[in-house]
């Protein structure tokens, strides 16, 4: 295999030396610029050489995850992403999803009127320098935590200096991360950073895909002009460089008919920018990847079975375009991306140089800076048999389909071409301070943890509203919380139980209970999932009770877009009894939704504790964030417009209005922990570890991977969807029309159970199946109380307590399955029914 920076090498005596994957990243060009005659061409970046989408996007990404690694969880999710134009910012825009769907913005070298400037910087070795800074949001740039700035290549440092130099003295903030897929920085650059920092007053890190420098020899610049001159055919045309096919041949005259491109109507989803020019949040990632298959399949049927297809982005336009061919290759078309750009490089047709063949043509978005040529490279001669040209509206004018236009360029190489225009994201208009202000409060709240970085749930599936604790040490003996919880030395939700790991034996039992109710919690998904959507509008925001109502909430969620299409937004908070709600939560959600479409979603009830606990805990979030008396916002019962109700799976307890079912049965996700709710531990509020302006927080369980059934949980309900909508269809009409009104008599058994057996305590009572599992696996049982004749809703629990050594009490008239009572004067001498000490297994 000949390396694509050897013609320069010979004859120039350039050297690339460092890391042995250099050669593998990097080819050698040439091109006509006063600053720098050589240029490095990546293999891996998707401008000059067409690559697979996967290893361009898998770069970026990998580049994320380090980047997350070395900040930690929790100022990854405060951090925000720029990369620079025009050749990072698809490579920014990925590097920000490894970050876990980070905020984005990349500078533009495209004025939009109305649009306020942030800021700006040069580029110093470029041939078109000025970077200006556009975001929608004015706080975007001036929130606190880390700044990582994305570019491809890190060569003398220059350009990343003048960045932080104009944006420290506007925002100046604490950290700041560079990133670069080569860092290629000579001996004399290498300091410059950290003395920079240094003066400035901020730690400034550097994450590289690979290392190395660029050895030149004396007079190179001028060598390299004249190899230049001497290969480009430009004095025959008078064109800089010419369109070509084979790089010898001049730019001519076009004969013959060329036929028009096929256009394909993308569908892209409203309100979604085409890019990071003016910000890009992990709510717009969603809303993106929940509307790629689709647009996958628009452009396949376009494509017409098209056997090598390369799709082309357009300048700045890179992440688009990246994301469409991303999902073509996924969907099984052999794809590869590259994208159009402003920078002119000379063509050589030989394999060891990086750039073979280009195409010229003039610049169809009417530039800032006049009329000029733009170039695709190595596309003619590539063997593609299609092509997807991906452009904005702005861009989408009649130089793009003029006669020498990109459109006809690319038709005279390539025999099928398809258009894909995507609309322009037009910013909202706002008036910008003179001087940058300190942001409010609510925009110091992180965004929303997402898969696979928090959970392993799909990003699409949920967003946490909780803060990452996983390198916490947390867990504590079953035992000595529960000692420290009835002493009333500690909260239950200060600490975590020690992850229970179920035996083959009771594996086996969830198996058999899954397949044994994916049908019942089906429907019961259907049903309450219809109620909701009859009673609460078409597009309700799912906000789950982390943990246990997660899983609900994805079916819910998934439940809406395979019966109705449309896509509901899912979050997952805290709620703590004795605590309340996470306030910080629900600010955000008000912040991002409007409270009144918000509908709180949860596994089961009990004895309603829960459902009473988020009631009280709405009442106060209105009257604190109101003006003081918490009806401001109209509500009287000073609510902040949330309604404060759950929609449950099962209500055995009839304690809400908006249920699927009020049978008390097996939900199988009750069985087992983390592996069955994306791996994700149940919350955390802990004063030392949970400020009074951050999330509740919470674990995820990345070494449980191997036990994870989660999404293999979802996929088994969702399987049922269609044999059970019939039934959901019916049951809804009959649940509309009837008195849902809730009777709390499950509140009444459970005083009365207390009561009976000398506990004293509703608190140690837990009804139902659902709550008996979570005594069992979380607490220190005393004893279980099994309804007479309840069948294989009750294998696990029984199993559960014969491994613990729990008696199991027949009882007759129990609204419950079962109820689980945990030791009612529990130390850790305590003993059980038995007179032996309980000790968890």
């Amino acid at each position: 295999m000949v390396w694509t920076g050897t013609w320069v090498a010979e004859r120039l005596g350039v050297e690339l030396i460092g890391d042995e994957k250099l050669p593998d990243l990097l080819g050698l060009a040439l091109r006509r610029n006063p600053k720098r005659a050589h240029l490095l061409v990546s293999n891996v970046l998707g401008k000059h050489v067409p690559q697979r989408p996967s290893v361009v996007h898998g770069h970026g990404y990998a580049l994320g995850l380090r980047v997350r690694d070395l900040l930690g969880p929790a100022e990854a999710a405060r951090s925000v992403v720029l990369g620079y134009a025009e050749t990072a910012t698809g490579l920014g825009h990925s590097v920000a999803d490894g970050l876990g769907f980070a905020r984005y913005l990349h500078s533009t070298r495209r004025p939009v009127e109305g649009a306020a400037t942030a800021g700006g910087f040069e580029e110093s070795h470029s041939h078109a320098t000025s970077h200006l800074l556009l975001p929608e949001d004015p706080e975007l740039l001036s929130a606190p935590g880390p700044l990582v700035l994305v570019d491809d290549e890190f060569s003398t440092g220059n350009t990343v200096l003048n960045t932080i130099r104009d944006l420290h003295e506007r925002y100046p903030r604490e950290r700041y991360v560079v990133v670069a897929l080569v860092d290629m920085r000579s001996a004399a650059d290498l300091g410059r950073l950290e003395a920079f920092g240094r003066e400035i007053g901020a730690r400034i890190d550097l994450v590289a895909g690979a290392t190395g420098t660029v050895r030149l020899p004396d007079g190179v610049l001028a060598k390299g002009q004249a190899l230049v001159t001497a290969h480009e055919p430009a004095a025959a045309t008078g064109s800089a460089f010419a369109s070509v096919s084979v790089p010898q041949q001049p730019r001519g005259p076009r004969t013959g008919s060329v036929p028009a491109p096929v256009r394909v109507d993308l569908g892209w989803p409203a309100g979604v920018p085409d890019g990071g020019r003016h910000g890009f949040t992990p709510a717009h990632a969603v809303a993106l990847n929940d509307a790629l298959p689709a647009m996958t399949e628009r452009l396949t049927e376009a494509l017409g079975g098209a056997r090598r297809v390369l799709v082309l982005g357009f300048e700045e336009l890179m992440y688009a375009p990246l994301r469409l061919a991303l999902a073509l290759e996924r969907a099984g078309t052999d794809v590869r991306y590259s994208t159009t750009t402003r920078s002119p490089v000379l063509a050589v047709d030989d394999p060891g140089y990086a750039i073979r063949t280009r195409l010229v043509f003039p610049a169809h978005d009417e530039p800032a800076d006049g009329p000029g040529e733009r170039y695709a490279y190595n596309v003619a001669g590539g063997g593609f048999d299609a092509v997807v040209a991906v452009v904005d509206t702005v861009a989408d004018t009649p130089e793009l389909h003029a006669p020498d236009g990109l459109l006809a360029q690319l038709a005279a190489h390539i025999p099928h071409v398809v258009l894909a225009v995507v609309p322009s994201y037009v910013p909202r208009v706002s008036e910008a301070p003179e001087a940058p202000e300190a942001p409010e409060r609510s925009s110091m709240l992180p965004e929303p943890l997402r898969g696979p970085a928090f959970s392993s749930y799909a990003p699409e599936e949920v967003g946490w509203l909780l803060q990452d604790l996983s390198d916490v040490e947390l867990e504590a003996p079953t035992e000595e919380r529960e000692e420290a919880i009835q002493s009333g030395g500690a909260h239950y939700a200060e600490s975590l139980p020690v992850e229970y790991q179920p035996s083959e034996r009771y594996q086996e039992l969830y198996t058999s209970a899954l397949d044994a109710s994916a049908a019942r919690i089906a429907r019961a998904v259907g049903t309450v999932t219809e109620t909701v959507l009859a009673e609460r509008g078409p597009r309700p925001v799912l906000v789950s009770l982390a943990r246990a109502g997660t899983p609900v909430g994805v079916l819910m969620r998934r439940w809406a877009q395979h019966r109705h299409g449309v896509d509901l937004p899912h979050y997952a908070v805290s709620i703590v009894r004795g605590r309340g709600i996470d306030a910080n939560a629900l600010r955000w959600l008000a912040e991002h939704h409007d409270p009144a479409d918000v509908v709180f979603v949860d596994g089961w009830t009990g004895k309603g504790a829960i459902t009473r606990e988020l009631a009280d805990a709405i009442k106060e979030f209105g009257k604190e964030f109101g003006k003081g008396d918490g009806k401001e916002d109209g509500k009287e019962d000073g609510s902040g417009g949330f309604v404060p109700e759950i929609a449950v799976l099962a209500d055995p307890g009839s304690c809400v209005r908006t249920y699927g079912t009020r049978e008390d049965f097996l939900i199988p996700s009750a069985c087992l922990n983390s592996t069955v709710s994306g791996l994700i531990s149940r919350t955390v509020l802990r004063a030392d570890l949970v400020g009074p302006h951050d999330f509740h927080g919470a674990k995820f369980y990345r070494e449980l991977a191997g036990a994870d059934v989660s999404t293999a949980f979802l996929d088994a309900v969702a399987a049922r969807f269609d044999e059970v909508a019939d039934g959901v269809d019916t049951e809804v009409k009959e649940l509309l029309a009837a008195d849902r009104t809730p009777t709390w008599e499950g509140w009444a058994a459970v005083e009365r159970i207390s009561e009976e057996y000398g506990i004293h305590d509703v608190n140690l009572v837990k009804p139902g199946v659902g709550e008996t599992t979570r005594v069992l696996l979380r607490r220190v049982p005393w004893k279980i109380l099994a309804k007479r004749g309840a069948g294989a809703d009750l294998a696990h629990v029984r199993l559960l307590a014969e491994q613990r050594g729990v008696p199991v009490e027949e009882v007759d008239e129990l609204p419950y399955s079962c109820v689980g009572l945990i030791h009612p004067r529990f130390t850790r001498g305590a003993t059980g029914a038995d007179g032996k000490a309980v000790v968890s297994q």
